[in-house]
C-alpha cells in the first residue's frame, strides 16, 4: 500500500512538471504562424463576405458576432 502511494505521488509530480505554464509558441515564432498561408480558408475574401451576409441575416436574432438590424444596415 505504501509503495502504491509513492508511485501515485511520483506520477502526479511528473504530470505536474509536464504541464508547465510556459507558452509553447515563442514570440519570435509567432511571425511565421501569422503568415496568411497558415490560414484555414482558401479564399479569405469570400469568407469575409460570407460572414458579413450571415451577420446581416442573423443580426436581428443575435446569432452572429456583430450587432444591428437584420436589414444589413450597419
Amino acid at each position: 500500500m505504501l509503495i502504491a502511494r509513492y508511485i501515485v505521488i511520483v506520477a502526479l509530480l511528473l504530470l505536474n512538471v509536464a504541464c508547465s505554464i510556459e507558452p509553447w509558441v515563442k514570440p519570435y515564432e509567432r511571425e511565421a504562424l501569422a503568415d496568411p498561408i497558415m490560414s484555414l480558408s482558401r479564399d479569405p475574401l469570400a469568407n469575409k463576405y460570407r460572414q458579413h451576409v450571415y451577420d446581416a441575416r442573423e443580426g436581428a436574432r443575435g446569432a452572429g458576432i456583430s450587432q444591428g438590424g437584420g436589414c444589413g444596415c450597419n
